[in-house]
């Protein structure tokens, strides 16, 4: 009765990594309890989820080296895998929200968010791509769409791309605070999509900074973000309260890869209890202020709600 934040299934999103091809279920070796899953076995894995009371995805694509090139032109062919998964799983499941990842690293030789010439990355040259990456994901069915690539001005471009094109009930999940965080590594493992050189500190938010997050978000919301989500959410708990107080928009946060490999190891190795470290580090990012969080957890919290 007294307690002063709740935490729910309803508060979670699950996020999935799927790749081409039949019969795959690769679990990811730094982030045990997930998986890289091909389609036709992702979509029994999400009924289970849904019967759980899971009713948020964001999908990920593991996308095969051959199929990389320097300006991402995979992400949006019509070939895509990727595209065809996002359609037979809202033709399965229309009843889920189903968010996407918007950035050019898994589709790009680079392993960069945004096109790169001579060792710089080209903010103002990249929207058009992610734009193209946008519209196709749109047509396919996304219903949330989660541009994950820090450039600046692509919410706005995203935003009128998607008018343009009818797209206007296709909502956008800005990552308006994503920092250049350490805790990364599985995640990139997961999808063979870390920088071939260089790192992202150009275009991702520096750790030391939080007054810059509220001029991130500033602007997000003025060129029509829908959602705000900061990234990581364990060491950035400061910077959602921050934007819970400032903005008026649903806050998302991310508890990276990162963050939930250090309680699988952990309780792995009998040092902390899974299901109550866990929950306690899901309800602390709620009590910050978060009004979603993507999670590794999600499914195993469902299971135990």
């Amino acid at each position: 009765m007294v307690a002063e934040t709740n935490m729910g299934v309803q508060n979670l999103i699950y996020p999935l990594f799927i790749e081409d091809g039949k019969g795959v279920k690769r679990e990811i070796t730094s982030l045990p309890r997930n998986y890289r899953w091909s389609l036709d076995l992702i979509l029994p894995e999400i009924e289970e989820c849904a019967n759980a009371g899971l009713d948020k995805f964001v999908l990920f694509p593991a996308v095969s080296e051959s199929l990389k090139d320097p300006i991402a032109s995979y992400s949006y062919a019509d070939e895509n895998f990727y595209l065809h998964a996002i359609r037979a799983i809202k033709e399965r499941f229309p009843h889920i929200e189903l968010m996407s990842d918007v950035a050019m690293d898994p589709y790009s030789s680079d392993g960069h968010d945004g096109l790169m010439q001579n060792g710089r990355i080209l903010n103002d040259e990249t929207l058009p791509i992610l734009a193209k990456m946008a519209i196709a994901q749109a047509q396919a069915g996304i219903d949330i769409l989660g541009p994950s690539d820090m450039m600046d001005g692509r919410i706005g471009f995203l935003r009128d791309a998607l008018d343009s094109e009818g797209f206007q009930e296709v909502s956008i999940m800005s990552y308006t605070a994503k920092y250049a965080s350490a805790f990364y590594g599985p995640f990139r493992d997961a999808l063979d999509s870390a920088p071939k050189t260089g790192d992202k500190k150009g275009y991702q938010m520096n750790p030391a900074n939080k007054r810059e997050a509220i001029i991130e978000a500033k602007l997000d919301e003025a060129e029509g973000a829908d959602i705000l989500m900061v990234k990581p959410a364990i060491c950035y708990l400061d910077v959602i309260q921050t934007l819970r107080e400032t903005t008026n928009l649903p806050i998302t946060a991310y508890n990276v890869s990162g963050e939930c490999a250090m309680i699988y190891a952990a309780s792995a190795n009998g040092w902390l209890n899974y299901e109550q470290s866990m929950a306690e580090m899901l309800l602390s990012i709620r009590r910050a202020g978060a009004d979603g969080i993507l999670t590794y957890f999600a499914k195993d919290f469902a299971l135990n709600a």
